[in-house]
This record gives C-alpha cells, sequence and structure tokens, in this order.
C-alpha cells in the first residue's frame, strides 16, 4: 500500500456516525442494496483507483488525519489535490514530518494557523463591529497558505475600500480575490422540502435539509437560520409541518422545526432524478472533497469542497461565520438545502454567489456556494440525525 494513503487504512476504525433513526418517509425511497467488503466511508483512495481507474476522496480519511494531529499550530488545514492525494498544509518541518509518516503529503506554507487565524478574527470583528461594505467573504486557505479575502470587482466604495486596505495591511499574510456576483442567501419569494420544499406562512420558500430527533426525543427538521428567522410555521402540499423551534441568523444560519405526529420522518435526501441518497452519518468539511446539494429550485447539484471556516457577508451587517465554500450550483430557493458527501451529511444550504439570480457557471464561472457545517447544529439544538435502515 502506497505510504500516501496509508492513513486511510490505519484510521479506518475511526468513523464518525450518528446513532439511531426513526421510520421512513413515505415521500423518499433509497437503494437498499447491501454494501459489500468496507464499510461505507472505509475504502481509501487508492483502492478506489484500483477498482475504477480513477481518483476519489473518502471525506472521513481528511477528518481523522486532522484528530490525529490535533491541535497543532503547525497544520494550517488539509485538501485534497486534482489527483485526489490527502495534503495538509504546515508550517514547519517537524509537523511535515509526522505528516508523512501518518500518510499524508505535507505542503510547506509560511505562517503558522494561529498567525492566519489572528487575521481572519481582526476582520471579523472589523465587519461587525463597523461594516465590510460589500466584501463577500474570507477565510483561512490552506492552499495559498494565506487569508483570502474576496472582493466584487465592481466594488469601488469607500467601506469596501477600507476593509480591503486593513485585510492588505497583513502584507503577504492576505490574497485578495476580485470576484463577480452578488452574494445573497438563498430563501425564495415564492415558494420549501430534505431537499425538497417547505412553505413558510410569511410567503416564502425554503428547503428541507435533514430529519433528526433531539434528546429528548422530539422529532424536528434541519433548514437554514435565515428561513427560521421570525420564527414562522411550515407547511409542505398545504399540510401543516410545525414551527420553529429554534433559529440563528446571522453569526450562524441554521433553524430547526418541530414536526408534528403523523409525518413520517425519513434518512434520505431526495435525489432529484439521480436516487435518493441515503443519509449514514456525518463527515466535516474538506477542501478538495467532491458534494452534492439538494434544494427545490435546482435539484441535484455537485462540485468540490473550496474552503471551510469562511466568514460570508450577506450586506446590511448580517455576517455569518464558520461556513465552508463549494462549487454546487446553488440558486434562491435552495436554502436549508441538504449538503452531502457520498452518505455522509455535510451541512445546510445557507447562500451563494448569482448573477441574475442564477448560479455562476450559467455565466461560464465557476459556481461560490456556502453551507453550514452540521457538527454544530446538531450539537447546538441537541440532536441527531435520522439516518437510513
Amino acid at each position: 500500500m502506497s505510504g500516501r494513503f496509508r492513513v486511510g487504512a490505519a484510521l479506518a476504525g475511526v468513523v464518525v456516525l450518528t446513532a439511531g433513526g426513526l421510520v421512513a418517509a413515505n415521500w423518499a425511497t433509497a437503494d437498499t442494496r447491501p454494501q459489500t467488503g468496507p464499510k461505507a466511508g472505509q475504502q481509501t483512495a487508492q483502492q478506489t483507483r484500483q477498482q475504477t481507474g480513477k481518483a476519489t476522496v473518502d471525506p472521513l480519511v481528511a477528518e481523522t488525519l486532522e484528530a490525529e494531529l490535533g491541535s497543532d499550530d503547525g497544520v494550517v488545514g488539509s485538501y485534497y489535490d486534482e489527483a485526489g492525494e490527502l495534503v495538509v498544509a504546515v508550517s514547519d518541518l517537524t509537523t511535515a514530518a509526522l505528516v508523512r509518516q501518518l500518510g499524508a503529503i505535507p505542503h510547506l506554507v509560511k505562517y503558522t494557523a494561529r498567525q492566519l487565524t489572528a487575521v481572519q478574527h481582526q476582520l471579523d470583528r472589523l465587519a461587525t463591529s463597523s461594516s465590510a461594505g460589500k466584501v463577500r467573504s474570507w477565510y483561512v486557505d490552506p492552499v495559498s497558505g494565506t487569508v483570502v479575502v474576496s472582493v466584487p470587482r465592481t466594488a469601488r466604495d469607500s467601506i469596501t475600500k477600507r476593509f480591503v486596505a486593513r485585510a492588505e495591511a497583513n502584507g503577504d499574510r492576505v490574497t485578495v480575490r476580485r470576484v463577480s456576483g452578488t452574494v445573497r442567501t438563498t430563501a425564495d419569494d415564492f415558494s420549501l422540502r430534505g431537499g425538497v420544499q417547505v412553505d413558510k406562512n410569511t410567503g416564502y420558500v425554503c428547503s428541507l435539509g435533514f430529519n433528526a430527533v433531539t434528546r429528548k426525543g422530539n422529532r424536528i427538521f434541519l433548514t437554514a437560520g435565515h428561513c427560521t428567522s421570525g420564527r414562522p410555521s411550515f407547511s409542505r402540499n398545504g399540510y401543516v409541518l410545525g414551527n420553529t423551534s429554534m433559529s440563528s441568523f446571522p453569526g450562524s444560519d441554521f433553524g430547526s422545526v418541530g414536526v408534528i405526529q403523523g409525518w413520517d420522518q425519513q434518512g434520505y435526501v431526495e435525489g432529484w432524478g439521480n436516487g435518493n441518497v441515503a443519509v449514514k452519518g456525518i463527515a466535516e468539511p474538506t477542501v478538495g472533497s467532491t458534494l452534492c446539494k439538494s434544494g427545490k429550485s435546482t435539484g441535484w447539484t455537485c462540485g468540490r469542497i473550496v474552503a471551510r471556516n469562511v466568514t460570508v457577508n450577506y450586506g446590511n451587517n448580517r455576517v455569518v461565520r464558520g461556513l465552508f465554500q463549494h462549487t454546487a450550483c446553488v440558486e434562491a430557493g435552495d436554502s436549508g438545502g441538504a449538503s452531502m458527501t457520498g452518505n455522509y451529511a455535510q451541512g445546510i444550504t445557507s447562500g451563494a454567489a448569482l448573477i441574475d439570480g442564477q448560479c455562476l457557471e450559467k455565466h461560464g464561472q465557476t459556481n461560490e456556494s456556502y453551507a453550514q457545517p452540521i457538527t454544530p447544529v446538531l450539537q447546538s439544538t441537541k440532536s441527531r440525525l435520522i439516518l437510513a435502515r
């Protein structure tokens, strides 16, 4: 076995799964064919390449490797390169040697995790205490080893210029990226679904993310916080679903809705013609991992994770921290929908950069979409996902 992927086998026993599962909903089905060989999420990238001739990635491999490395300040982050190789950005040679020992590829960068995170936090404070103007987002990027700040090409106002100047004062710790489109949350004014549509009593529409159950046994579904803002009630196909029980936006972007009796909740995500997808556990976002999202407007679209722990400025001082960025198409109405890597839940759709209401790929550019990671949502709502049985 290649040393580069030794971590996939050595740490395969460390699997992040949530327990339990309730009865399945009658509006979703799944591929129930039995798995053979390694359990889902435990096959190494090398094994898959040998079988298919293609490089793929396992969302749990990077997660378990980072757990093994711990909170070492020398570890800036990890990502999968285009060949499917797991790379870890490190700031010193000692940590690089440890990464090699664990079977991944070290990538030496100039600044430590603490130094780069300090820059991001500085910009977070500036955005919330003053304003970020039209600056779109900022995050620690393990690929470049800098804090990447995304700014619309057309932004020329003084507030945006001030924010960018403060960012650039950090020298080569910051990379300013000029981008297209206007970033916005993706709730829809007209029409709401786990990937399926759910309707608010305020007339707006969002998508359902995941079904869950709280520690007290209460049945809920998870969606975006800007969808539950104001604590509306929800319905589907004219039938009442329930009332908002928790809502967090801005700062974070998630909410939970209590589900009344009579609804048969399932551990599946609507595949929109691609077969419904069984939810078998959760995974932390890793840069370079493949990701697909389900939402009522654009259905099932796929891409790759570009960045994590991203701070996004939705305007009017609505700043959300801790999101991850990906390249799947997201448009209005997809808010709250499910993001998946294979059978693992990654997060809940928050927003996207849009041109004339469309995702960027429809204008010849790479999509820029954002999602709320699932782990802090489950922690805050004291719940676990309903898994496929």
